[in-house]
């Protein structure tokens, strides 16, 4: 039992030694790197009328709209229906949900729907070649 407790003690101290020391980041801190991530997400998605947007702020605003304008600090959302604009800081938004589609995305879906219909029609071409 005594060498049973003193491997277990040892591979305990072992285990402490060997991990890595574990870093606070302050608020401040955090709430930069959110803020960064939001802007890099604004300005991916574009701005004008197909960049459509859905925020959430830290006071629990909703935001819906299109994205107007990107700025260094601060972004447009304009309402689609009311035409209203909202500038938005990056360090406001707790939530971002953005809709735009790339062009290779677009491409994609496309080249899904060519390749759909022509299959379709290759099997109805076959089907009615087997009537005959």
């Amino acid at each position: 039992m005594k060498k049973l407790l003193t491997l277990a003690l040892a591979g305990s101290l072992l285990n402490l030694f060997a991990a890595g020391p574990a870093y606070a980041q302050t608020q401040a801190e955090k709430d930069a790197r959110r803020a960064e991530k939001v802007k890099a997400g604004v300005r991916k998605l574009g701005t004008g009328e197909k960049a459509r947007i859905k925020v959430r702020l830290k006071d629990k605003t909703r935001l819906k709209g299109y994205v107007s304008a990107i700025g260094e600090d601060n972004f447009t959302v304009t309402d689609a229906k009311t035409g209203a604009a909202t500038v938005v800081a990056y360090t406001q938004v707790r939530q971002l949900e953005g809709h735009n589609l790339s062009t290779g995305a677009k491409i994609a879906i496309a080249f899904g729907i060519v390749a759909a219909a022509a299959l379709i029609l290759f099997l109805l071409a076959l089907h009615d070649l087997n009537k005959i």
